[in-house]
């Protein structure tokens, strides 16, 4: 029976012979050259499925795994934090660069928080969210971290999960600019190092109380 291979972005898929990547599209953004160039390699490669995840990524499935590293190679990108005790995945909406609806740039902070934290080792696994409006189409309430954007500025929630017991994120702060939310974000992450415990984010808060989560991030 086949592992996963963390090492190259490989999950073994339910034949426990086959192997699932997904390389990184930070938001899900890209040009039409990187997505024909992923069109390519799943051909080249007769890949089974090409899917979309719920992390904004294009997985290919069914792949062998002596092919992982040319596969790798002629892609030329990074795999997406997919397993391990990580920021797995920023997911953002279209926010206002986009959407019309949208009341804070979801798709500029959301990048900065990809590239300053995807992959970023951790002792349990986070999922980070950033809405531009409160409609939250990045499901920011659910997330370990959640940004949702309003007409005063951003809401941070934290302590989000819809894993095995669901849970709704809390509300730490209010009324943030671009970067009162990037540092408050910084603040939970190294709060969360420091702590070192292998729990998800919303365990801690409920084990500490909300209160004195706030106290020491805030």
């Amino acid at each position: 029976m086949s592992d996963d291979i963390p090492e190259k972005g490989a999950i073994v898929q339910r034949d426990k012979e086959t192997y699932a990547i997904a390389p990184h599209i930070p938001g899900g953004i890209m040009d039409v050259n990187t997505l024909r160039k992923i069109a390519d390699v799943a051909e080249k490669y007769n890949a089974t499925a090409v899917k979309i995840t719920s992390a904004q990524r294009i997985a290919l499935v069914g792949l062998r795994a002596e092919d992982l590293d040319s596969i790798w190679s002629d892609l030329g990108m990074a795999p997406g934090a997919a397993i391990g005790l990580c920021v797995r995945s920023v997911k953002i909406c279209p926010g206002t660069t986009f959407c019309k609806r949208g009341q804070q740039d979801s798709v500029g902070v959301g990048l900065k928080l990809d590239g300053l934290y995807h992959g970023m080792e951790l002792p349990s696994k986070l999922k980070m969210g950033v809405s531009g409006c409160q409609n939250t189409c990045a499901e920011s309430s659910v997330k370990d971290i959640g940004l949702i954007g309003t007409t005063k500025g951003w809401k941070l929630m934290a302590g989000g999960s819809s894993g095995i017991k669901p849970r709704i994120a809390d509300i730490i702060a209010e009324g943030l600019d671009d970067a009162g939310a990037l540092e408050l974000v910084e603040r939970i992450i190294e709060f969360m190092k420091a702590r070192g415990e292998k729990q998800r984010l919303g365990r801690v808060i409920d084990d500490m109380g909300l209160e004195a989560f706030k106290s020491a991030v805030l």
